[in-house]
């Protein structure tokens, strides 16, 4: 992991306007997601961070409490910091926040399972679909 990058739980309106506008180019942008289905009624909810590398942010996620456990969603890092440990700082921080012997689950892009196994996520069930992309459930 790059130890430059810092991750931190959004609690101001710049940094959200950030880490929306980091979704806007990953998920609207470059994955064609319908705006009306990638920003949804659990906004207010769930808790939002950003992860910034040398004062850029280079990253989001948000994680909610569900009547199943803690769903963990929205992972979008913009195409030139991938590949630089920033999902992984995303990700190791979001899961030093929550309960550990909580039930933890996410769904996965097909594309990202891997990068879920190497932290003990498992895919369970079948292919199913989210704004067209092909996506398995997973489980830690």
């Amino acid at each position: 992991m790059n130890d430059s990058i810092k991750v931190r739980i959004i609690s101001d309106e710049n940094d959200m306007q950030n880490a929306l506008a980091i979704r806007q180019a990953v998920f609207v942008v470059e994955q064609k997601v319908d705006p009306t289905i990638e920003y949804d009624e659990f906004e207010a909810v769930a808790t939002h961070v950003l992860a910034t590398l040398d004062g850029h942010s280079v990253g989001t996620a948000r994680w909610r409490e569900t009547d199943s456990g803690y769903k963990l969603e929205r992972f979008a890092v913009p195409t030139a910091f991938r590949g630089r440990g920033v999902g992984a700082a995303l990700l190791r921080f979001i899961l030093d926040q929550i309960d550990d012997n909580s039930h933890v689950y996410l769904n996965s892009q097909m594309v990202a399972i891997g990068f879920y196994e190497r932290f003990g996520f498992k895919a369970v069930g079948e292919i199913f679909y989210e704004a067209d992309i092909p996506h398995k459930k997973m489980v830690l």
